[in-house]
C-alpha cells in the first residue's frame, strides 16, 4: 500500500504488545509513523525524550517506521503528515467500546482518514504500559513484557520510586 499511517499512543513505556502491532502494521503501509502523544491531562512516568528514544531503539530494525511526537488532536497531526490511516490496537471488548467512540469522533472531524484496527496477539492481550510499570516498580520481572532496550528505563524508574 502506498499510504502513510500513524500509530499514536503514550508509549509510557513501549511494550512488546506495542512492538507487535508496529511490526504487523508496518508492511501494510509505505510509511508508519509511530507518534507519541503529549497529553498534559495524562502525566507520564517517562519524559517525552525517553519515550521517543525507547521507540527509536526498538523500531530501528523496521525501515519504513518513523518515530515522532505531537500534541493536540490526532486527526490534525495525521493530516499534517499526509496520513490516510490511523492504526489502533484492540486487546478486549472494553477497548472496542472506547476506541469506537474515538473513531466516530475522528471520522466526524476528518472523514478522509480511516481507522484500521489490529487485534493484539494472544500472548499480549493482558499487557498494558500501566501494568508493566506497576510490576517493575514492585520488583517483579518484566522479561518478555517489554523489549530488552526498555528494561534499563524501567530499572531507572524503579530506583527513582524507592
Amino acid at each position: 500500500m502506498e499510504a502513510i499511517a500513524v500509530y499514536a499512543g503514550s508509549f509510557d513505556p513501549v511494550t512488546n504488545g506495542h512492538l507487535d502491532l508496529i511490526e504487523r502494521a508496518s508492511p501494510l503501509f509505505k510509511k508508519l509513523v509511530v507518534a507519541v502523544g503529549v497529553n498534559p491531562r495524562k502525566p507520564a512516568a517517562f519524559s517525552l525524550e525517553d519515550r521517543l528514544d525507547m521507540l527509536r531503539r526498538v523500531t530501528a530494525h523496521i525501515p519504513n517506521v518513523e518515530v515522532d511526537s505531537f500534541d493536540g488532536l490526532l486527526v490534525d497531526y495525521a493530516k499534517s503528515i499526509g496520513a490516510k490511516a490511523i492504526i489502533r490496537g484492540l486487546r478486549a471488548v472494553a477497548d472496542f467500546d472506547y476506541e469506537m467512540q474515538q473513531v466516530l469522533m475522528n471520522r466526524r472531524l476528518c472523514p478522509e482518514i480511516e481507522t484500521v484496527f489490529l487485534t493484539t496477539s494472544t500472548q499480549y492481550s493482558f499487557l498494558s504500559s500501566s501494568l508493566v510499570k506497576e510490576v517493575s516498580i514492585l520488583g517483579g520481572s518484566v522479561e518478555g513484557l517489554v523489549p530488552k532496550e526498555v528494561e534499563p528505563y524501567l530499572e531507572k524508574l524503579k530506583r527513582s520510586q524507592t
